[in-house]
């Protein structure tokens, strides 16, 4: 389902907010998606008309692209160990700040780029934030082709529906970036984070899950009444 206009006006709202956290000389750690996007477009402008100096570290290949066309500079996650801020979206964000991302098979490059941030931040409109992770998104997680059916057997052992993501304008399944495959996985009751998570990662084959927990510290969720800021609770899963 397409964004609208109203949500897309949101979104727009909420990037531009952070990209105003963006300070001279900064490493950047720049996510993927739509709100994404809006960022991207917002520390564009404010290279060119405020000569902002950044290095930006994109976690995909969309991400990179629209910051060559914003004439930002780029440089590989390969050729750091630390960033000074990271700038993401979600598919769904708790009050706690956990958060479920993927929708766009990105999360693998996207968690690494959090990880080495000293400071994670996720941006989104009002519609991401939910009580409980889970419940109305699946669980991505990448895993290698070769262990395609021995992961969908063992996730349906953790009572998850595995569904392999198809792509839409190609025949097959969606790649990653990274070359692999993505399955979603469903949940009809509310799952422990942390041990879902550690279950998953345990599985021979799985690269990595959607599962950010306990990884951003602020988020910046755009609503009728502005933006609010809310920020990460220290606080058991």
């Amino acid at each position: 389902m397409k964004a609208s206009s109203y949500n897309l006006e949101l979104k727009e709202k909420a990037g531009i907010a952070a990209a105003h956290l963006i300070q001279n000389g900064m490493t950047v750690g720049i996510g993927t998606g739509s709100t994404v996007e809006f960022f991207i477009k917002e520390l564009g402008r404010r290279v060119k008309e405020e000569d902002l100096s950044i290095k930006g570290i994109t976690t995909s290949h969309q991400s990179k692209i629209l910051c060559y066309q914003q004439e930002i500079p780029v440089i590989d996650v390969g050729m750091v160990d630390q960033i000074d801020l990271a700038v993401d979206g979600a598919d769904q964000i708790d009050y706690s700040l956990n958060a479920i991302k993927g929708g766009g098979a990105a999360h693998t490059i996207e968690k690494i780029v959090a990880a080495m941030a000293k400071q994670f931040i996720l941006i989104g409109d009002e519609s991401k934030l939910v009580d409980h992770l889970g419940l109305n998104n699946p669980i991505p997680i990448e895993v290698i082709p070769e262990a395609i059916s021995f992961v969908q057997k063992k996730t349906r052992a953790l009572g998850a529906d595995p569904r392999i993501r198809m792509a839409v304008r190609k025949d097959g399944p969606v790649i990653s970036d990274n070359g692999n495959f993505i399955i979603d996985l469903y949940f009809k009751q509310l799952q422990n984070l942390s041990e879902i998570n550690n279950l998953l990662l345990s599985i021979p084959g799985v690269i990595e899950t959607g599962l950010f927990i306990g990884m951003a510290s602020q988020a910046f969720i755009a609503g009728a009444d502005g933006i609010k800021v809310i920020k990460a609770k220290k606080e058991e899963i």
